[in-house]
């Protein structure tokens, strides 16, 4: 990975992004800019394109940052269009009815028409919030579902797993593949200890 002038830009934009909006790791007191951090190092892994790099960077605040703070049209200004349509590609719908109607709109949009950078920088999103999750539930136990919309154990592995196959079937890099698939691995050896 080359660290450009581009790539500390949009590092500043992420964390003022987030900072701004006073956003956290769920349940913690983890300034939220870890995550797209530890998002773009895991991509730093499996890709050198640069536009990835950005996206895994900025990969949320579309979704999650008001666009009084930071909008789809500055994005564009700082970055271009290929980094939008890269982040656009694994921004949630806003409109489903629910969790569950959201995660399947995701799955299809990413397994049908998301593009080959788009998946990487869902793999690497993903692994990094699985990975998370792994390392708080060895902390916490059971509680740590409480975090999520669903609360339960179950439909964290069914997201996960639906992921690893959407990312095996669009092939993305392996290491990717086997990273989530190793994290997946390992939630359900520790959930199985703790029953």
């Amino acid at each position: 990975m080359i660290y450009s002038e581009t790539l500390d830009k949009a590092l500043k934009v992420a964390a003022l992004a987030h900072g701004k909006a006073g956003q956290y790791r769920k349940g913690t007191d983890i300034p939220y800019i870890i995550h797209p951090v530890g998002t773009m190092i895991i991509a730093s892994t499996a890709t050198s394109n640069e536009d990835v790099l950005i996206a895994c960077l900025l990969h949320d605040i579309l979704e999650d940052v008001s666009e009084s703070i930071y909008s789809k049209d500055m994005m564009l200004g700082d970055f271009g269009q290929n980094v939008v349509e890269i982040v656009l590609d694994v921004t949630k719908n806003k409109n489903a009815k629910d969790w569950y109607e959201q995660s399947n709109d995701y799955l299809s949009h990413l397994k049908n028409k998301a593009s080959n950078e788009a998946v990487i920088v869902s793999a690497c999103d993903k692994i990094h919030n699985l990975l998370s999750t792994v390392e708080d539930y060895k902390e916490i136990g059971d509680e740590i579902w409480n975090r999520f919309s669903t609360k339960n154990y179950k439909d964290q592995l069914w997201w996960y797993e639906s992921i690893l196959n959407v990312i095996s079937f669009r092939r993305a890099p392996l290491i990717l593949v086997n990273n989530l698939s190793d994290l997946i691995k390992e939630l359900k050896s520790i959930k199985l200890i703790n029953e």
